[in-house]
């Protein structure tokens, strides 16, 4: 049986929601319902409601916003593949280290977004539907033919692939990790790193586990 982790970075229950679609549509939800496998059930205000593809969600977010948000500025850690071992603690160790020289990625940035993203629980599915060890909506780990996301060296090498299309896409370690939290709608629209609390919170984290001397911003 999978297990369903409501991880560090999921919505809460009594949250407003963003739903961010891969064509770049984005709609404000008041809740979720995964159906199964495939299918969520998005609600409106009102009490509405629609039933979409899972395929066709890049991300849900929370839409609470940072009052004067703060800048976070660029680690002084390169995000480009170091062969530099990860300590024996860390689950999936070797795993991550070959999905991340595959994706040109420093180790340690990987390490640090499987630790935000699931705990390192390989089972775990979100509230939304993501799933694996770097939390992949149905619409990354389709396009890139994985066939199992929660088998960890195909999670891996398709999170890895996501995060580098988002570094190459947005030039920025900060933008990348914030497009891979809220979706690449939401960096462009807002022009930099989104105001939402939830993407903010999630950018520090990882960079403070991936560079521990970033600024907090």
């Amino acid at each position: 049986m999978l297990l369903i982790a409501c991880g560090m970075w999921a919505p809460a229950a009594s949250a407003q929601y963003l739903a961010v679609f891969v064509d770049g549509r984005t709609l404000q939800v008041s809740g979720t319902r995964l159906l199964d496998d495939s299918r969520i059930r998005l609600e409106v205000e009102g009490g509405g409601a629609i039933e979409v593809p899972l395929a066709r969600l890049e991300r849900v977010i929370e839409d609470a916003v940072e009052p004067e948000p703060a800048a976070i500025a660029a680690p002084p850690c390169r995000a480009e593949f170091e062969d530099e071992a990860l300590p024996a603690t860390v689950p999936f160790s070797a795993e991550i280290v070959a999905a991340s020289r595959a994706a040109n990625l420093h180790p340690w940035l990987v390490a640090a977004i499987v630790e935000a993203e699931s705990a390192s629980n390989p089972r775990a599915i979100s509230r939304v539907g993501a799933r694996g060890l770097m939390q992949l909506m149905p619409a990354v780990w389709l396009e890139q033919g994985v066939v199992d996301p929660h088998e960890p060296r195909a999670n891996l090498l398709a999170g890895a692939r996501h995060l580098r299309a988002m570094l190459d896409r947005f030039g920025k370690l900060t933008l990348a990790l914030a497009a891979y939290n809220s979706g690449a709608t939401t960096v462009e629209r807002a022009g930099g790193i989104p105001p939402y609390l939830e993407t903010r919170a999630y950018v520090r984290a990882v960079l403070g586990k991936f560079c521990p001397a970033s600024p907090a911003g």
